[in-house]
């Protein structure tokens, strides 16, 4: 998935506005500048005029962002380096730890989603690349499951 979709989905999904995605993305390290006016960018859609398309690095601080704000930081772990690439399962990742998500809550979401997933094609996408039955995440998937951890936040 294009990187300013995911960016999007979650902003809408937790009805942010563009200041506070630039304050969620500051969260995960100083290392980064980004302000209201680059988040508009980012926001936009890419027909639109002004479109900036969004980096790699500025999704893996949003995300790490955004756990950092659900969950707190822990200072007793070094601090990670973020991935060069992001991937769909990287993305998937960090949207499970950010909302503390077990496996029963992963499934359900994509059972509302309509797209159901089986406990070993769930378990698939969790694995390193390296692993025999890595699988890595599609677009549908990775839509399916914003989708429904969508209907699941804004119902709340």
């Amino acid at each position: 998935m294009i990187n300013n979709d995911v960016l999007r989905s979650v902003r809408y999904m937790l009805d942010l506005s563009d200041a506070r995605v630039a304050e969620i993305a500051q969260l995960a390290g100083p290392d980064l500048a980004i302000d209201k006016e680059q988040v508009v960018g980012y926001l936009k859609k890419d027909d639109e005029p002004g479109f900036v398309a969004c980096s790699d690095r500025v999704l893996a601080h949003f995300l790490d962002g955004l756990i950092v704000l659900n969950r707190g930081r822990d200072e007793s772990l070094p601090q990670r380096p973020l991935e060069e690439r992001i991937s769909n399962n990287i993305v998937l990742k960090k949207l499970r730890v950010a909302f503390m998500l077990k496996d029963v809550d992963m499934h359900q979401i994509f059972d509302d989603a309509g797209f159901p997933l089986s406990k070993p094609e769930l378990s698939a996408l969790f694995r390193q690349p390296d692993h025999k039955n890595y699988r890595p995440c599609g677009d549908q998937i990775l839509r399916n499951f914003l989708k429904g951890l969508t209907m699941r936040l804004r119902a709340a």
